[in-house]
């Protein structure tokens, strides 16, 4: 075998692997290490091309009422119980025909094709059952805003989520006048 080739091999050997280990880490980067979702820059990529293929998506916030005092009470692997069963929840809501991230926190998001998602209702139904943690049953509750994109004048990613924003925090002050809050811790 010529000399050069043989030198070549180990550098392009190891050129090959570091890109690899690269390819993962940025896969792993986008991708929320509690929860297994994708973070907001995974998310924001994957919807922006959701949303060119389908026009009549719905855009999906959800935000966790009283973390806090779970976390507080119930100390923080309940609250990491809490944000996984959340965010499955959130993730079989989606199925296949969606995308579902967490933002950071207690704050989740997902976009799915209208015309194949399921019901919203469905999705407010799944987070407010409770869940099971170290064989002590917790409530669970959460405020949804949504947003279709056909419903936008320019239909947007930034637009649907201002949009499902602003219908998050109206569902969280609806609960509140109504008094509605997780049982008590």
């Amino acid at each position: 075998m010529d000399t050069q080739v043989v030198a070549l091999v180990p550098p392009l050997v190891g050129w090959a692997a570091h890109s690899g280990f690269l390819a993962h880490r940025l896969a792993v980067a986008r991708r929320d290490p509690l929860t297994g979702l994708h973070t907001r820059a995974g998310w924001t990529t994957r919807a922006t091309r959701l949303i060119r293929r389908h026009p009549d998506a719905l855009v999906v916030l959800v935000d966790l009422d009283d973390f806090k005092t779970l976390n507080d009470t119930h100390g923080h692997a309940a609250g990491d119980t809490a944000l996984t069963v959340a965010a499955s929840r959130l993730a079989t809501w989606c199925g296949r025909h969606g995308i579902a991230g967490r933002l950071g926190g207690d704050e989740f998001v997902a976009v799915t094709d209208c015309a194949v998602s399921s019901n919203l209702a469905d999705l407010d139904r799944a987070l407010h059952l409770p869940f099971l943690h170290t064989g002590q049953t917790l409530p669970l509750a959460a405020s949804v805003g949504s947003c279709r994109l056909a419903d936008l004048p320019v239909r947007t990613l930034s637009g649907a989520l201002a949009a499902a924003d602003a219908a998050m925090y109206a569902a969280k002050e609806r609960a509140a006048r109504r008094g509605h809050r997780p049982a008590s811790f």
